[in-house]
């Protein structure tokens, strides 16, 4: 199917169907970023936290507080940024 017969069949739907396909891909793009997030959390944190040679199948003493902390920083800046979006989009 070329793009011009995908954008036919697309605009042969009603009003309700082109809605929840919208909705959709927006639920698809939210899941994308929050992937995204999760991926880029997980590179800051390991990078920051697990300095040495993996000798076992869990943290250290010392990575685990770094790794919960990172997190929470992480968690933080972020709710702040959202925070300050909003109040922007309020203006």
């Amino acid at each position: 199917m070329d793009q011009r017969q995908a954008q036919v069949d697309i605009d042969r739907l009603s009003d309700n169907d082109k809605r929840e396909l919208q909705q959709s891909i927006n639920n698809e793009m939210q899941k994308a970023k929050i992937q995204e997030s999760v991926h880029e959390l997980t590179d800051i944190c390991w990078k920051k936290c697990v300095t040495g040679s993996i000798s076992s199948s869990s943290l250290d003493r010392k990575e685990e507080p770094c790794i919960q902390n990172c997190v929470e920083r992480f968690l933080d800046a972020n709710e702040a940024v959202l925070k300050h979006l909003s109040v922007m989009r309020g203006q």
